[in-house]
């Protein structure tokens, strides 16, 4: 049994799941990837996102521990959000999920490269 987030799993891919629940979140972490962000520049970067669920998402991935958020106190206020380590272990996960997104297209579908998302995930491999 695995006990976390005041939860108890008998899988841990079950906590995965759990965890990247919808489509925003790993889209998140994947622009993180880049290093650290501030809202405004995730807000531009996450496609078709709303400001108050980015909100919501930012505060579940760092209730999560996935996340930092960190506010420097200036004015206007500075806030930072970057990738805790355990947030990026999730780097070689994203790349072969990226990696097989490109692959499923080229044998199932076509692609411009107009609009196309990509991080460069080259850093730290």
């Amino acid at each position: 049994m695995y006990f976390v987030n005041n939860k108890a799993y008998k899988c841990s891919v079950a906590i995965a799941q759990d965890i990247f629940n919808d489509k925003w979140k790993l889209g998140i972490i994947w622009h993180l990837l880049e290093g650290e962000k501030r809202y405004k520049d995730l807000f531009e970067e996450v496609h078709d996102i709303t400001q108050k669920t980015l909100t919501v998402k930012l505060r579940d991935l760092e209730e999560k521990k996935l996340i930092t958020r960190v506010v420097f106190p200036e004015i206007p206020p500075k806030v930072v959000y970057s990738l805790t380590p355990i947030g990026e272990k999730l780097r070689p996960v994203l790349k072969e999920m990226f990696e097989w997104g490109v692959a499923y297209v080229e044998a199932c579908g076509t692609f411009t490269t107009q609009e196309a998302s990509e991080t460069p995930l080259a850093k730290k491999d």
